[in-house]
């Protein structure tokens, strides 16, 4: 049974699910029935942090265009990029070898964005049901899920949540913290 956590939480991923190392983050959404013109494009973005909280490299920004991170064992990846939401479930997956990842990278902030969100007028107020999970690749099993509830009515880029290490393990925080500006807001945070 999967662990429910609420804005602010953080779990070990060792004590939710002992002896996990694949998994994948599903990330999932629903659009409010709303007239923009536009069809709504949200992306799922990772950014890979140092020490220092700040992106590695620019190939540490793992994107639909950068779908792969560049440790030789492609511990993270992207499973491609869903344009519209449209079904139930997962709306973009990304996948994580836990005990392959690079100690250079001590966190991954797992955001969302809405492409062009300026121009077709679009926010997060007009999304609901926002989740993130954390799932156990190899059976298939929810471990740790973390709904959105709050209404984002300006918002146009959203940090979901973030895994971390900590004494030696991974850990999940779920953050919920929304931001003007697009995906660019997030990009000049975490940049060098």
């Amino acid at each position: 049974m999967a662990i429910n956590l609420s804005k602010g939480q953080r779990i070990s991923l060792e004590k939710a699910s002992p002896g996990l190392k694949q998994i994948f983050i599903g990330l999932g959404w629903d659009i409010n029935v709303t007239d923009t013109g536009s069809d709504f494009d949200i992306d799922a973005s990772l950014f890979l942090i140092d020490s220092n909280e700040k992106i590695i490299s620019d190939q540490h920004f793992i994107f639909y265009n950068n779908p792969i991170s560049p440790d030789p064992e492609q511990s993270i990846q992207q499973r491609g990029d869903n344009r519209t939401g449209a079904g139930e479930g997962d709306d973009e997956i990304i996948d994580v070898n836990l005990k392959t990842v690079p100690t250079d990278i001590d966190k991954v902030i797992v955001a969302v964005t809405i492409h062009e969100a300026a121009e077709r007028q679009q926010n997060f107020g007009q999304v609901s049901n926002a989740f993130v999970r954390i799932v156990n690749a190899e059976n298939e099993q929810e471990v740790i899920r973390y709904d959105l509830t709050e209404d984002f009515s300006i918002e146009t880029a959203l940090i979901m949540a973030e895994l971390y290490r900590k004494d030696g393990e991974w850990r999940m925080n779920a953050v919920g913290a929304g931001y003007e500006g697009g995906l660019q807001a997030l990009v000049d945070r975490y940049q060098k």
